[in-house]
């Protein structure tokens, strides 16, 4: 039975408009006000006949009946008045309510007919996200590509939810580690660039990064059985253990005694004067490592709208500190250097420029802030770094609040856990990392050869073959991190994340390219518009309906919430319920012209919505597998 004035709605829309309609039903019969918010609706259990379950045992009060009466009274009041509501009936304190057949229908064709559905309405504010922010002494390993994948798919998040989005990155260009690979490269390059080797930038800078510190600890153990070592331990009381105490003093050696230590202290010093030849280098061997990185950049489908450099930023902030001064923000110690005391904010006092006017990484923060301000005009300010600087964050945050900067309001660090391989943690000095170039080649060849031994790509030309590889790869890279929650720390295992049957990137691409093959079998074959027929819904068609009908809320959500994995459960979900749709109702085998129609469109709708949730992730969907 078709409802009075029945109107097309979204499923949101429409569980919205239901829950509105129940508050008036109880106002009607009780003249009680109920907020709508508060109702609670769930899907009917499978075992019962209904679309979405009322629970009124809390709502008996205002009746002054049994729960039993009480979904009755509702129930009848609904049918005669909601314009979604087609039918019900009551299990105790449970009121089933059910949907005429044409919101099925229409909800279908306004999904399919809506430009861009699951997208927000512009928002009218700009939203800066910060992510990678690497080193210039050594290539992006796997650590980075967490930060970027997160970084990379927030930003996309944030834009479908209506934000216009700035990304940025700050390169850390400078610095007494960047003077070590500079130090080795003058020490044992004998000349070696990229061109005369053949060898990616970021590589080869890296390579004398772990020369440098092979070097040092040859020099350092060395050292160890020297008279001076010895004398060094002798005149310290606290450890007693000769291998512990050396363990703990090597930062020690290397800034007292290190010859190697002292090279690169004179170099930084030589940079910081601006020496001509020091300078030279530093740019060669800099832009060495910022080509390697855009080379990674683009295997991993990532960009950036402004790069800052520490560089040029590591100045900034001084004058932000001498305003908050003397606005009584900062404080002046006896020695000259300035703090701020947080202590009222159970944070502790934190120096935010030396005694001789130097700054530090908070001093750089609040400048860059301040710049990509001005630059853009951000609104909100998201920072995607690891979970051991959480305090920085807190501190800069309140920092900024009480300097009273315009965008101090809205900032948030997106902090992250550690990611480690099966064998366990990397050491970027020791030489002992997974590189992110190595690791995006690896995935590439575990989706070949789980491709190849499954004979799963038939019929197309090698670099077909290869693109498709590179998709199911990187599919498996991007999916396996992303669907876990940034907090927590976790392992990356590549044999697990191509499996084709488990919570994987590709199993949802063989949602997908399971559809693209049905819709080119059906080709020239069905009429989307022809739908209106269809009554006989299952209730796997209703459970792919009202998962399309939630993707809008699902963006925004994770949107809210900053939570990429949001969007890969969704996807997953998506992709398994069609997969157990495909294995149990016919679709371009039903007689029934209009449940063909119907089952194509659904089909449709739910490839559409899967390659536009692993988007969000940034992550391609083949056409064939």
């Amino acid at each position: 039975m078709r409802p009075r004035n029945y109107k097309k709605y979204t499923l949101m829309s429409a569980l919205t408009k239901l829950k509105a309609d129940i508050a008036k039903a109880i106002k009607k019969l009780t003249g009680q006000e109920v907020e709508p918010k508060t109702l609670t609706l769930s899907s009917t259990r499978k075992e019962f006949e209904g679309d979405y379950t009322l629970l009124v045992f809390p709502l008996a009060r205002y009746f002054g009946k049994s729960p039993e009466e009480v979904g009755k009274l509702i129930g009848e009041e609904l049918k005669a008045s909601s314009t979604v509501v087609d039918d019900y009936n009551t299990i105790k304190g449970f009121l089933n309510l059910s949907f005429a057949p044409e919101y099925w229908t229409d909800t279908l064709t306004a999904i399919n007919t809506t430009e861009n559905f699951g997208k927000g309405a512009p928002k009218d504010k700009r939203v800066m996200v910060e992510f990678s922010s690497p080193n210039t002494n050594k290539p992006l390993h796997l650590g980075h590509i967490r930060n970027i994948l997160l970084g990379w798919s927030v930003s996309k998040i944030m834009d479908a939810a209506g934000y216009e989005v700035i990304t940025t990155q700050v390169v850390n260009d400078r610095g007494i580690a960047i003077c070590k690979s500079m130090l080795a490269w003058e020490k044992w390059g004998d000349g070696i660039t990229p061109e005369n080797s053949g060898k990616k930038g970021d590589f080869l800078v890296g390579d004398f990064y772990v020369k440098f510190n092979t070097e040092f600890s040859k020099e350092y153990s060395d050292w160890q059985t020297s008279k001076e070592a010895e004398a060094v331990f002798k005149n310290q009381n606290e450890i007693q253990d000769k291998a512990k105490f050396f363990d703990e003093y090597k930062n020690n050696y290397f800034n007292e005694y290190s010859k190697l230590g002292s090279e690169a202290r004179q170099m930084l010093l030589k940079w910081e004067n601006k020496e001509s030849e020091t300078m030279e280098l530093w740019k060669n061997m800099n832009s060495w490592v910022l080509n390697g990185f855009d080379q990674t950049y683009d295997k991993l489908g990532v960009h950036f709208t402004k790069s800052y450099f520490e560089s040029d930023t590591y100045i900034l902030g001084r004058s932000i500190v001498e305003e908050g001064l003397k606005k009584g923000v900062f404080y002046k110690e006896k020695d000259g250097s300035i703090w701020v005391d947080l202590t009222d904010a159970n944070m502790d006092k934190k120096i935010v420029l030396r005694s001789d006017g130097t700054s530090l990484y908070i001093t750089q923060d609040i400048g860059t802030a301040e710049l990509r301000y001005k630059d853009f005009n951000t609104e909100k300010m998201i920072y995607v770094v690891g979970d051991e600087q959480e305090y920085h964050f807190k501190v800069l945050f309140e920092i900024l609040k009480r300097l009273e900067r315009p965008y101090a309001s809205d900032m948030y660090h997106l902090s992250y856990g550690m990611v480690e391989l099966p064998t366990g943690k990397m050491k970027s000095r020791e030489g002992k990392v997974v590189d992110a170039d190595d690791l995006i080649n690896q995935m590439t060849l575990e989706a070949r050869a789980n491709a190849e031994e499954k004979g799963i790509i038939d019929g197309s030309s090698d670099k077909e073959r290869n693109e498709i590889y590179r998709k199911i790869g990187m599919a498996a890279l991007k999916f396996f991190i992303l669907k876990v929650n940034p907090k927590r720390r976790m392992i990356f295992n590549p044999e697990e994340s191509v499996d084709l049957q488990g919570q994987t990137g590709p199993y949802i691409q063989n949602a997908y390219v399971r559809i693209k093959s049905i819709m080119r079998k059906a080709e020239g074959t069905y009429d989307f518009n022809d739908i209106s027929g269809y009554k006989d819904f299952n209730s796997h068609e209703k459970n792919l309906i009202t998962t399309l009908s939630s993707y809008p809320n699902t963006i925004q959500q994770a949107a809210e919430e900053y939570e990429p994995s949001a969007i890969a459960n969704y996807v997953y979900d998506l992709a398994k319920k069609y997969h157990k749709y495909y294995s149990e109702i016919r679709i371009l085998g039903t007689e029934d012209k209009s449940a063909r129609n119907f089952r194509l469109a659904l089909s449709y709708s739910v490839a559409q919505i899967l390659k536009s949730g692993m988007d969000l992730l940034g992550i391609e969907m083949p056409e064939r597998m």
